[in-house]
């Protein structure tokens, strides 16, 4: 929300599009339009699942970049589906930019419309699982969850 709510600052409407995973955690991208090409600012834990440059020439082609880098702990490349593009201002009466409260309504927002699917049955089942070399440079600078040692 804070990318979208920066795109906005800068002149930019302030989009944003759901990407939802099997057996892992959704991603929601801001996204931006520059002389007919898709962009997108991105916060992740893993390194590949942040920032794209405007060079895309569709939604589509600008989520099947994550689509390599998205995967979860058991290594399964888990990216599915992805929304259409949301204005937040349709938001704007909920004061979404600056509420102090929860905006819970923006992600059941997310959870009706409707979403595009990347893959077919097929191509599902058929996924490879992530090497482990991928795994840990998509890792790199992530914290690990400490436990009571520590």
């Amino acid at each position: 929300m804070f990318a979208a709510a920066a795109l906005r600052a800068n002149g930019y409407p302030p989009l944003i599009l759901d990407l939802e995973a099997e057996h892992d955690t959704d991603h929601v991208l801001a996204i931006y339009h520059v002389n007919g090409y898709w962009g997108a600012l991105a916060k992740s834990n893993y390194t590949g699942c942040r920032y794209r440059e405007p060079v895309y020439r569709s939604l589509r082609e600008l989520v099947m970049s994550y689509f390599n880098l998205y995967f979860n702990l058991r290594r399964e490349r888990t990216l599915r589906t992805f929304s259409r593009p949301v204005n937040l201002k349709r938001f704007d009466r909920q004061h979404w930019m600056t509420t102090e409260k929860p905006i819970w309504f923006i992600v059941d927002y997310l959870f009706d419309i409707h979403h595009y699917k990347l893959l077919t049955t097929g191509m599902a089942r058929r996924l490879t699982r992530i090497d482990e070399r991928l795994f840990r440079a998509e890792c790199l600078g992530k914290a690990a969850k400490q436990t009571k040692d520590h």
